[in-house]
């Protein structure tokens, strides 16, 4: 299996409120950008679809390392919430609806085709690539507020 590091990122303007993305895909030194933004959203949204879009652009299974910011995307694969979920009916323990059970289940039917390991890194740090990744969100916002001006 080929293997891709995926690198992403979710922000938001007011949550909920514009909202976008970024992600890098790199493989054999190769890098890719993707970024793109909603006018109504929230953070969390942001930060797990940025996982799908880079999903979403591998052609083939790979082994995929994804590289995120965002605890709550990490830890509900880390900590066996996502399957939790799921086998609850998409509850959470107190019996409430999970949030976000679309993207949810989007990324879940992704991670059944590659083999995706997750890794948290620290926000605003010193990681060049996650940095980029926020860069690329917060630029996609700004250009859903410019084009609704005009």
């Amino acid at each position: 299996m080929k293997h891709v590091d995926l690198y992403t990122d979710g922000a938001c303007s007011g949550n909920p409120g514009p909202g976008g993305y970024g992600a890098i895909l790199i493989f054999k030194g190769i890098e890719k950008e993707l970024s793109g933004g909603f006018p109504e959203t929230t953070n969390n949204r942001m930060e797990i679809y940025a996982v799908i879009v880079g999903l979403e652009q591998l052609k083939e299974p790979c082994e995929v390392t994804v590289y995120s910011d965002s605890a709550y995307t990490v830890n509900a694969f880390l900590q066996g919430w996502l399957a939790g979920w799921k086998r609850n009916g998409w509850k959470k323990g107190d019996g409430k609806a999970v949030a976000n059970v679309d993207l949810w289940q989007r990324l879940l039917a992704l991670t059944e085709k590659h083999d995706v390991s997750f890794v948290k890194v620290k926000g605003h740090a010193d990681n060049a690539y996650n940095n980029r990744c926020d860069l690329l969100a917060t630029t996609a916002i700004k250009r859903l507020s410019s084009s609704e001006g005009t």
